[in-house]
């Protein structure tokens, strides 16, 4: 199976982000190993270090959190069914990472392409009249990424379904992303938190053939669990001129509780089984490589309806951004279609559906 990894160039602003509250940290200083770093939680004297030290009970601490110095932090759960704290921040950083012969890591994370899309790279949003102008990216033609976004172009999969084009997948996605009140360096972030997460794993040696020590990570109140990580010796090459490569293919998925799971029931009693599975699968599972969250922040690209498609209406629901309720409010009984329907010319997402405006992350109890 194909994979793909990470590398960026270009430069531009960012929206604003959210971070998840204060915490303080004792460290010598930034070169530190986070071997030898520790944290403390809110209203604890206590110190708790850094992954690869793992404890029998559990943090009592959201996840992600920030610390004060800024330094971005997920709870984890390991093989063995201890607890982990793993700084995975978001943020530029050399690639210092030894992959065979060549060297990964965070790369250039922060960087949206203004050049090609000021209003993204200044509100976290695409303008669609500018999309409707746009001749090339990254200065590659429109015509040659749609090419080589093709199945069987430059990867077996393709960065875009078959009958769909990059201007039509970036304004469908936008449409989305719009209608959820989120923005693509909000979906971006968890994203970049799995990728960060893995970079460390790899870095420590404990990612490899049968070798997994993390296996579910928490995050906004749930558990999202990492299925097979596969590395591969090779780089999938981007269809933009940007130097992004993929090698790693990553999934990873959350349950339904019970009561999401009769919510759906009511909404959508009227699909067969097939369709039903189909649609929960689509909200729970992503199967992606890291080149998806460098695409998401710099692009607003979640590629097309292929099989790595980041779809952001999975990334809300399953990093806790966006309740079922509220999904559903943004997609009233239209979600099996949303999350199935390809992006061309002539299918694109209605924009006078009704936009969600809240920023209160809700759950189903």
């Amino acid at each position: 199976m194909l994979v793909r990894r990470n590398c960026m160039v270009f430069l531009a602003s960012m929206a604003p982000v959210v971070l998840w509250g204060a915490v303080s940290v004792s460290q010598s200083n930034e070169a530190e190993a986070s071997e030898r770093q520790s944290v403390s939680l809110p209203g604890s004297k206590r110190l708790w270090n850094l992954y690869p030290a793992v404890y029998d009970e559990k943090p009592d601490v959201a996840s992600p959190f920030t610390t004060s110095d800024g330094r971005e932090i997920v709870v984890v759960r390991t093989a063995k069914g201890q607890y982990a704290l793993v700084p995975v921040t978001v943020e530029n950083a050399p690639l210092n990472v030894r992959y065979g012969v060549h060297q990964i890591g965070k790369g250039r994370q922060l960087e949206v392409d203004g050049q090609d899309f000021p209003t993204l790279a200044r509100v976290g949003l695409h303008s669609e009249k500018e999309l409707d102008t746009v001749q090339g990216i990254t200065g590659r033609a429109v015509e040659q990424i749609d090419a080589l976004g093709q199945p069987g172009s430059s990867s077996d999969i393709g960065f875009l379904g078959a009958d769909e084009d990059i201007i039509s997948v970036l304004k469908g996605d936008n449409r989305l992303v719009r209608r959820l009140g989120l923005t693509h360096p909000q979906l971006a972030r968890p994203l970049f938190h799995v990728w960060n997460l893995i970079l460390r794993e790899y870095e420590l040696g404990r990612i490899g053939r049968f070798r997994y020590d993390i296996q579910s990570m928490l995050y906004n109140g749930d558990e999202i669990r990492f299925g097979e990580i596969l590395t591969t010796r090779g780089f999938q090459e981007s269809i933009f001129d940007d130097e992004i490569q993929g090698a790693f293919q990553i999934n990873f998925r959350r349950t339904l509780s019970d009561q999401e799971k009769a919510f759906l029931e009511v909404r959508y009693g009227h699909l067969s089984a097939e369709q039903m599975t189909e649609l929960t699968q689509k909200l729970i599972r992503v199967l992606t490589a890291e080149m998806e969250p460098y695409y998401v922040m710099r692009y607003g690209f979640y590629e097309g309806h292929t099989g790595y498609r980041v779809d952001p209406i999975a990334l809300a629901f399953i990093f806790g951004l966006r309740s079922l309720e509220e999904i559903e409010d943004a997609f009233p009984q239209r979600l099996y279609e949303v999350l199935t329907t390809t992006f061309t010319r002539d299918s694109l997402p209605n924009p006078s559906f009704h936009v969600h405006r809240g920023r209160q992350v809700r759950r189903i109890h």
